[in-house]
């Protein structure tokens, strides 16, 4: 499995070591996720909704349509849940979908836009922080050595 990884080039690990995943497998990841989620959520709502004899989700079709609609908070209301099992469903799909479809959106306005790439800021920050830790021992050796110097005298 990490060899495949490895060949997929999924990432790029920077001068710090740290992995930094492209933004195309992360939307592909997300969007599979996603889809994922609204198949089988779908299957959970219109098994619950087949018990009542009020649903108006009567089929798969009818299902993953208001698990697009909720995931994309849209929800057009031709198609809800009238149980409490399909009601809990709903809302769950609502948080997953609502926070997958965010990380899509910001993900690839970020790559269009370009103006929140914190990779960038997070690999300048780390060479800042490697500078200042660098200066620092550098200073603590002076200061070292000037104590050397103090107590040599005082003695």
């Amino acid at each position: 499995m990490i060899l495949i990884i490895r060949k997929l080039r999924i990432y790029k690990v920077d001068e710090f070591g740290v992995r930094n995943y492209h933004n195309t497998f992360l939307v592909f990841l997300a969007l599979l996720l996603l889809i994922t989620s609204m198949t089988l959520f779908s299957v959970a709502l219109l098994h619950f909704e087949a018990t009542s004899n009020h649903a108006n989700i009567n089929n798969f079709s009818d299902a993953l349509w208001t698990m697009f609609m909720t995931s994309s908070t849209i929800g057009f209301g031709d198609h809800y849940p009238v149980t409490n099992g399909g009601r809990l469903v709903t809302g769950i799909m609502f948080f997953v979908g609502f926070g997958l479809v965010g990380f899509i959106v910001t993900k690839i306005l970020g790559s269009v836009i370009g103006f929140t790439n914190t990779n960038v800021r997070n690999r300048e920050l780390r060479k800042q922080n490697a500078e200042i830790l660098e200066r620092n021992k550098l200073l603590e050796r002076k200061v070292d050595s000037l104590i050397s110097i103090l107590e040599k005298v005082k003695n």
